[in-house]
């Protein structure tokens, strides 16, 4: 049966460099070492992937197999000495990968540790996310159980030490690998890595020692918050493990959508619709900001597209860097339901425009439409 290509057992590509096959390496031999794989044949699989390594970690053998295949990656090959590693920093990093030498070694279950962070989404009004607000949120939260005064055991009764493990929190375990006997330390099952058993466990915690409650926490919205953005809040997660800090809680905004106005950054857009008269003859109209009515000069003229800035009457940077600005887009609404009086006069001023001479008339016809057109 003829050998599997070494780069397909690896899984990568020809031109793959050292460091692509190194990774691709420990990967598989995480996946298929027999000391821990409960995979079918991963005996036969961990030393096809060793070999495979053994050559194209070497650059020699990886070009006389490029070259010549299988046959020219064996020229050599009783030379490398132990396990046929050539490169004893790769065995250490293998060992450190399944038994925690080095920098890889297991964190002690009973060290503090940072309590989980907690996630709040919060909906806010278009007003609000631009003002901002204060306001008291409800979470549920993990805290120490009263009962038992976080010990997990049922009052009168007490904690010992786990016999398992005593005390440590951890186990050691022996295996045969290729390296030798190798002692490799776990959690202790019993007591989840905690050293201690409780005889009874507390009715109220369920011997967890925490129990869920509701707490009302204040909450500060700055003004200028934006959809997605989030609000993080010091201390008000999950509570710490084994004497461990608090995390942190995040409020995740959400902004409803507005009616008239919408948000770009800290500028709000808006669309103003004006009637075909004042396009014509110009105006001055109301215009609603965030801030308040402002008065916008409508030139004579103005087209359908036409855009109008409203310095500083956007929303305020959340950071504090000042206000964006309000964009005023023109919408000329075309008239759809014309009484006589009014499609008259439109045909009277369709004719007047193809004469350029009658400017002073079509003057005096736009003030007659206006007042048609106003019902005067």
């Amino acid at each position: 049966m003829s050998k599997r290509d070494y780069y397909e057992i690896l899984g990568v590509s020809k031109d793959a460099s050292k460091d692509e096959i190194k990774k691709a390496y420990r990967k598989l031999a995480r996946q298929y070492h027999p000391d821990v794989s409960e995979e079918e044949n991963a005996s036969e699989k961990f030393k096809e992937v060793k070999e495979a390594y053994e050559v194209l970690s070497n650059q020699q053998k990886r070009e006389q197999y490029d070259q010549f295949g299988h046959a020219g990656a064996q020229q050599g090959a009783g030379a490398q000495g132990f396990g046929g590693f050539d490169d004893f920093g790769d065995f250490g990093d293998i060992f450190d990968m399944f038994f925690g030498g080095g920098g890889r070694r297991r964190r002690d279950p009973n060290a503090p540790r940072q309590g989980q962070d907690l996630q709040y989404t919060m909906e806010l009004d278009f007003e609000e996310a631009i003002f901002g607000k204060e306001t008291t949120i409800q979470i549920p939260k993990e805290e120490k159980c009263d009962t038992c005064n976080g010990s997990g055991a049922k009052p009168g009764t007490s904690v010992n030490t786990c016999s398992h493990c005593h005390g440590t929190g951890q186990l050691n375990q022996e295996q045969n690998t290729p390296f030798g006997r190798v002692v490799n330390r776990r959690v202790c099952n019993y007591c989840q890595g905690t050293g201690q058993q409780v005889e009874e466990k507390c009715s109220t915690c369920g011997g967890t020692g925490k129990v869920k409650k509701r707490q009302k926490i204040d909450i500060k919205i700055p003004a200028g918050v934006d959809e997605g953005q989030q609000i993080r809040v010091t201390g008000q997660g999950g509570p710490g493990v084994n004497g461990g800090p608090p995390g942190d809680l995040f409020v995740v905004i959400r902004v409803k959508r507005h009616e008239f106005f919408e948000r770009d950054g800290d500028d709000i857009l808006c669309e103003l619709p004006i009637t075909f008269t004042q396009a014509a003859l110009g105006d001055e109209v109301e215009v609603p900001t965030v801030h308040g009515k402002v008065k916008l000069k409508i030139p004579a003229g103005t087209q359908t597209g036409t855009h109008f800035r409203l310095k500083g009457k956007g929303s305020p940077n959340v950071h504090g860097y000042g206000y964006g600005d309000q964009h005023i887009l023109v919408k000329v609404m075309v008239p759809k339901n014309l009484n006589d009086q009014q499609k008259e006069l439109l045909r009277e001023f369709h004719e007047l425009s193809s004469d350029d001479e009658l400017d002073e008339q079509q003057d005096n016809l736009f003030q007659r439409m206006k007042r048609a057109f106003k019902g005067e």
